[in-house]
């Protein structure tokens, strides 16, 4: 009687698909309606702008205060568990909230309610995405060579769950808001489940002091700054994000006020960027073989800084959205970079720390941009955002022509 073998590719294949890649897009998809949802529900439920845009600052706020509270407890009790905990955490307080809003649709005990939902889903998400990104990594440093596919693919989650997860949220609100949380719920538990089969991750040595929130982010920066390229690699693309926040931030203003466009069109541009970055994403997967991380990361530099160099000054809508699609494509080539090369480079012991202070140094500019969108005359936002893209070539130009000779991004 004959055995069939199964090739060892198939096997590591699946095992990706069931311990990584299926819990990062039940959670991604959770993510991204939560994050883009709750402040809907909030409109829904309040009618009041204001307190939208405060919702929105709940959400944010307490994940970068997270942070380092989030990286130190991976990197102590492994990301599955936290993966598995922060999941099902978000799912109770999400049914929770639910079920208040089912028996009290309106009222102050319905404003209470979203806005706490608001704070608590962005703290314990932010948990679920540092334990789901160490994973992810762990696999990478398993795939050996092939490490830069395992983040394609979990790069081309994200973004997936960006195009898909706002639109669905919008259209389970038009159901109704417990609706919509329900759905979320589910989301979350079945994150919950499935994280139980991802493969654990290295743990700090149990004699080693626990580490509090600023103790992590100290670790963390201690090691970008030890680790040379990692280091160039998360300046150039801290430059970058200003402008790409700033373009964020901008949009509304610009693609109403100065091209008379409707506020359906500045989500139309933001959709066609993430499907360019899926795109650009497909092709480094395939570019990163033939070619390596500098070249691909340098090309998908140059492409990103002449976009946006090109999208302060576009003509009209139609071309403002093409060159921002462009610049979300050269974005996202760039990340694939960033996380293939973190996942060769960081220590596994040391890895949620240093994330998290990746993250959080990569996020500042965002609240920046933001500012600067608020103190600026929409008449001179095309000024301001050209002076960010300038900034943002110069930043990328002198990263990559440090880590030209780098033996990280030439491996």
């Amino acid at each position: 009687m004959s055995v069939a073998v199964v090739p060892r590719h198939a096997r590591d294949t699946a095992g990706l698909m069931r311990g990584i890649y299926l819990p990062r897009t039940a959670d991604a998809l959770a993510f991204a309606m939560s994050t883009y949802g709750i402040p809907l529900l909030v409109l829904a439920t309040t009618r009041s702008a204001a307190l939208t845009g405060l919702a929105f600052a709940l959400e944010w706020i307490p994940r970068l205060a997270a942070f380092g509270w989030a990286g130190a407890v991976v990197d102590r009790r492994g990301a599955s568990v936290v993966f598995f905990l922060a999941s099902l955490g978000r799912a109770l307080v999400i049914a929770t909230g639910a079920t208040v809003l089912y028996l009290y649709p309106s009222g102050t005990v319905a404003s209470v309610t979203v806005m706490v939902l608001a704070a608590s889903t962005g703290v314990l998400t932010e948990f679920s995405y540092i334990a789901a990104e160490t994973a992810g990594a762990a696999a990478g440093r398993r795939a050996g060579t092939r490490a830069h596919r395992v983040q394609a693919v979990l790069l081309g989650i994200d973004q997936t769950a960006t195009l898909a997860g706002p639109a669905l949220a919008g259209l389970l609100l038009l159901v109704g808001p417990p609706g919509m949380l329900a759905v979320i719920s589910a989301l979350s538990l079945l994150t919950a489940l499935l994280a139980l089969r991802t493969p654990p991750s290295p743990v700090a040595p149990a004699r080693a002091p626990k580490d509090s929130a600023g103790a992590g982010l100290i670790t963390g920066w201690r090691t970008i700054r030890s680790l040379p390229a990692l280091g160039w690699l998360v300046t150039g693309l801290t430059l970058s994000n200003l402008a790409t926040g700033l373009l964020q931030a901008a949009g509304p203003v610009i693609v109403v006020e100065h091209y008379g466009q409707s506020t359906t069109a500045v989500g139309l541009v933001w959709s066609a960027a993430a499907g360019a970055t899926l795109l650009a994403v497909t092709i480094c997967r395939v570019a990163l073989d033939r070619l390596g991380l500098w070249p691909v990361g340098a090309t998908c530099a140059v492409l990103a800084s002449l976009a946006c160099l090109a999208a302060a000054q576009a003509p009209d809508y139609l071309s403002y959205l093409v060159l921002v699609a462009v610049l979300m494509a050269g974005e996202g080539g760039m990340t694939v970079v960033l996380r293939t090369l973190r996942s060769r480079l960081i220590p596994p012991d040391r890895f949620g720390s240093t994330l998290s202070a990746t993250i959080l140094i990569l996020l500042l500019p965002f609240p920046v941009a933001g500012v600067l969108t608020a103190l600026t005359p929409p008449d001179a936002l095309g000024h301001v955002i050209t002076a960010c893209a300038v900034l943002q070539a110069l930043g990328l130009f002198l990263a990559f022509a440090r880590l030209r000779t780098d033996p990280a991004l030439r491996a």
